[in-house]
């Protein structure tokens, strides 16, 4: 970590010609976690300040959401999943895709009968109450498989209890949660939406379109400095595992070394597309139309949001 702070300390002395003028405030979708790793080390690394910004991360709270704070013009900058965005823009808010980092879909489906999650019909499976599920809500209409829907603020207890028979999870988050927990979990009995069509892009960093028309040089300076941030988290794991670690205990979140470890890997294998095996840091219009139609077909939608009403060319 001394290294760590050396090389800020580095890059400050190399920036003292530069005044950080312009104030930002961003709110990542979710508490600290290595899940948002990449605009840690863009803080801690000096490359918002290069940048000429004034950046502040302030994370949600129980009574404040990140999407609130848009809304209320307490923060400019949030993270949201691909079909979150598209609601809210369904919902009449405008937003503009500036940084896409999630190239691939991370969600899945833990059976804790040790089945097939596409057996269990009527099945009582949790969902986080903040959110998140619309593609696991379309799988389950498509496929017919009538489940009882069982919101949660944390499925782990839920789970292990009994109280539900699978539930949602993160590849990234509560999927090592369970394992943490001495759970076994099978590959049969684990559904990942990537491996069956379902593949969308999740986490993308967002503002208001009309904040973004006000201020598209720092929306573009922000997208820029975030993006090397999670180049650099990509080419130093294990010094971006410190200014994680020191994020979570700041910010006093339960959590361990091992599993932001876990979270981090996984997090930053999404970075890269399966098709190209690039870090490519761009929303795909044939997966903004994917998930368009999935939710239109599914009642989520009342019209077509289309790449174009997203991202701003």
């Amino acid at each position: 970590m001394k290294r760590i702070l050396l090389l800020g300390l580095v890059i400050g002395l190399t920036c003292t010609s530069l005044r950080a003028q312009e104030k930002l405030i961003f709110t990542p979708q979710w508490t600290a976690q290595a899940q948002f790793a990449g605009y840690y080390v863009a803080q801690e690394l000096g490359f918002y300040y290069k940048a000429g910004l004034d950046v502040e991360i302030v994370h949600p709270s129980v009574t404040q959401t990140a999407i609130s704070r848009i809304r209320s013009n307490e923060s400019q900058a949030t993270t949201l999943q691909l079909t979150q965005a598209m609601e809210i823009i369904n919902d009449g808010i405008p937003l503009v895709n500036i940084l896409q980092t999630s190239m691939n879909n991370a969600m899945v489906i833990v059976s804790r009968r040790g089945m097939d999650p596409l057996k269990q019909y009527g099945a009582k499976v949790g969902i986080w109450n903040a959110g998140f599920g619309q593609v696991a809500i379309c799988m389950s209409l498509k496929d017919k498989l009538d489940y009882r829907w069982i919101p949660f603020a944390n499925n782990v207890n839920l789970f292990i209890s009994g109280a539900i028979d699978a539930t949602l999870a993160m590849s990234y988050n509560e999927y090592y949660q369970l394992v943490q927990t001495g759970i076994q979990l099978e590959d049969e009995h684990v559904y990942r939406f990537r491996d069956h069509g379902y593949n969308i892009q999740e986490d993308g960093v967002y503002m208001t379109r009309e904040y973004y028309e006000q201020h598209k040089d720092q929306a573009e300076k922000f997208a820029e400095a975030s993006r090397q941030g999670w180049e650099w988290a990509i080419q130093n794991p294990e010094a971006t595992l410190d200014i994680v670690m020191d994020y979570v205990q700041r910010e006093h979140i339960a959590t361990n070394r091992v599993l932001q470890k876990l979270m981090l890997d996984e997090t930053l294998s999404l970075l890269k597309d399966r098709e190209s095996g690039q870090y490519e840091f761009r929303l795909r219009p044939d997966m903004v139309k994917q998930a368009s139609d999935l939710m239109i077909e599914n009642g989520m939608l009342d019209h077509e949001v289309t790449y174009q009403d997203i991202v701003v060319e």
